[in-house]
């Protein structure tokens, strides 16, 4: 059974930092593109960051970019979102994702995404 389980997160002030982690289990971890999409109240769920299965590639949201940083170690199964100057309106649930999709401009999607992690929620006091 495959588990995607996501810490981090919290509340912090505008310009701060966070770190969400997400912990995947019950499969071959580095056969998966990774991602982070995130859900504003009111809105629909946004693509963040993607990282292909190897590390070598990335891509990122126009809005999120040069600020975040998505990684991954496959030794420990586990993918980050390392978030600077975090701003008001990066306030969201994040949540991480697993395609099996080749790494490319498609993995914006969210429908091409098989696996979720629960949520965990962003609060950015401006």
């Amino acid at each position: 059974q495959v588990q995607l389980v996501q810490s981090g997160g919290g509340l912090v002030q505008d310009g701060d930092s966070l770190r969400l982690s997400c912990a995947a289990s019950g499969l071959t971890f580095s056969n998966y593109a990774m991602a982070w999409f995130r859900q504003a109240p009111g809105k629909e769920r946004e693509f963040v960051a993607v990282i292909s299965w190897s590390g070598a590639s990335t891509f990122y949201a126009d809005s999120v970019k040069g600020r975040f940083t998505i990684s991954r170690d496959n030794a420990k199964n586990t993918v980050y979102l390392q978030m600077n100057s975090l701003k008001f309106e990066d306030t969201a649930v994040y949540y991480c994702a697993l395609s099996t999709r080749a790494f490319g401009p498609s993995l914006k999607i969210s429908a091409y995404y098989l696996g979720w992690g629960q949520g965990t929620q962003v609060t950015v006091s401006s």
